[in-house]
């Protein structure tokens, strides 16, 4: 992942995992700040009240510059710090995670309850909607209808998100453009329109792609 992307979750969800009969519920929700990811395990603490334990971990910032993790009187170090290394090998951002343990009568062992608080934030995520935001910036493209058929081709071949296309006496396309590619875009609009487009920059934006759809986070 570069440095001009992440990834983070942008709808929460939910996973199940049964070790010897311990019954492993992983719920997951994007958040902003450490008052959001409070309020979150204080909720999910509430809803499982009679659980056995609900552990928690998350992870803020784009370069995780917060991160806090509980083993909620489970063996220390078995569960909290296992579900934030999940978090952070997969660099997932602004993201929290509650693990809440029903106990089967079985003892799991340290070994197996890191394995299954890891298990259970894999099946958190996998039931969650998990996305990569891009950095990008507001363009727009004003063209004369010679210049649209090769701007259109641009950005298909690019793949860069057109958000609308304004047809009047010149088209004027709305796109996003990711950072890393804004120069060489530029350079390749200009060339291909012979200069007569206009390119006016607008605010930095990230965006992501959400369903085969392109949104933008202004």
């Amino acid at each position: 992942m570069s440095s001009l992307s992440y990834k983070t979750a942008y709808e929460g969800g939910s996973g199940e995992v049964i070790e010897k009969k311990s019954r492993f519920i992983a719920s997951v929700q994007p958040v902003e700040s450490e008052e959001e990811a409070a309020a979150f395990i204080s909720a999910v603490k509430k809803k499982y009240w009679d659980a056995s334990h609900n552990c928690s971990a998350f992870t803020i910032g784009r370069n995780h510059e917060l991160t806090r993790c509980s083993d909620d009187g489970e063996p220390s170090g078995t569960a909290g710090r296992p579900m934030l290394d999940v978090l952070l090998k997969e660099d997932i951002h602004n993201t929290a995670v509650v693990v809440t343990r029903y106990f089967g009568g079985t003892l799991l062992g340290t070994g197996g309850l890191v394995r299954a608080y890891q298990k259970s934030v894999q099946a958190g995520l996998a039931g969650a909607v998990v996305i990569e935001k891009k950095q990008g910036q507001m363009l727009n493209i004003q063209t004369d209808y010679n210049g649209l058929g090769k701007i259109q081709y641009l950005t298909a071949q690019r793949k860069i998100p057109v958000r609308d296309t304004e047809y009047t006496e010149r088209v004027v396309i709305r796109a996003v453009i990711p950072l890393e590619q804004k120069e060489e875009f530029a350079k390749a609009v200009t060339e291909g329109t012979c200069g007569t487009a206009e390119l006016i920059w607008g605010e930095k934006a990230e965006f992501a792609e959400i369903a085969g759809e392109i949104r933008v986070f202004e």
